[in-house]
Order: C-alpha cells, then sequence, then structure tokens
C-alpha cells in the first residue's frame, strides 16, 4: 500500500518534469515544412553517410494529422490548415532558430521547439488552435 501510494504521489511530479525540457538554441536553416508540428532543418553536422537534413518535431503540441494518416475529412482539413499555418510563419519570419531537446520515441526525428523572429512556434499553434498540448498521454481525436 505504501509503494502504492509513493507512486500516486510520485506520478504527477514525473509529469511535470516531463512538460518542461531544457534545451539548447541554435540558428537554423529550415528546408520545409513536413507538417504542422514537423519541420526539416539543414543539419551539415551529422556524419556520412547521413542526410545533411534533420526533422524536427516541436514538443508538447499534436497537430492533426492530414492526408491518409487523418481519421476523418474534418481532421485532414484541420491538418492542412495547420501545415499552412505553420508554412506562413516560416516563410515571413526572417531570423529562424531552433531549440533542440532530444530524439523523439521513435528515434528518427529530433524533439524541440522552432523560433521564428524571437516567437514560439509551439506557442503560436496552440494560441491559434492549430495544436493541443500532448505530452505522450492518449491523443484526443480531432475528428469530434
Amino acid at each position: 500500500m505504501k509503494k502504492l501510494l509513493f507512486l500516486f504521489v510520485l506520478l504527477p511530479v514525473l509529469s511535470a518534469q516531463a512538460k518542461d525540457k531544457a534545451g539548447v538554441l541554435y540558428d537554423a536553416t529550415i528546408t520545409r515544412v513536413k507538417d504542422g508540428d514537423t519541420v526539416a532543418i539543414v543539419a551539415s553536422f551529422l556524419p556520412d553517410p547521413l542526410p545533411k537534413e534533420l526533422a524536427v518535431r516541436v514538443y508538447g503540441v499534436d497537430t492533426p494529422e492530414k492526408g491518409h494518416r487523418a481519421q476523418c475529412p474534418q481532421e485532414d482539413q484541420r491538418g492542412q490548415a495547420a501545415t499552412a499555418f505553420t508554412k506562413d510563419l516560416v516563410s515571413k519570419s526572417v531570423k529562424r532558430q531552433v531549440l533542440l531537446m532530444g530524439w523523439d520515441k521513435f528515434g528518427g526525428r529530433v524533439l524541440g521547439d522552432i523560433i521564428l523572429d524571437g516567437q514560439s512556434l509551439r506557442a503560436s499553434l496552440i494560441a491559434n488552435g492549430f495544436a493541443r498540448e500532448y505530452y505522450g498521454e492518449e491523443k484526443q481525436s480531432w475528428c469530434k
């Protein structure tokens, strides 16, 4: 019983820590926007034979899927809108930076945030309704 009580006390602390990831800020060249919450950057620092491009998934958000990954037409439309929003912010920005935080759970992308003219892409996506906060828990449907 004491172990179970300890787990319930510790779990919220661990969850809160997962939301506050530290990162390192770099100037970045964005090569393309893959979707609302993922962009690719030039990664000339990667050793050969790896491609010199790195996908960065915006940490702490979930944007709707688009195309065949969408669960319904409404999600596809919202996913297309989130992607267009991100593309617009990137194209209008002058100073582009990336805050790298670590590898995502799949290992092919890194987690971080894109900082455009000093503004967080993460915060902009959430503030404008194109994303929800997400830290690995079960995703909510965009089809409701």
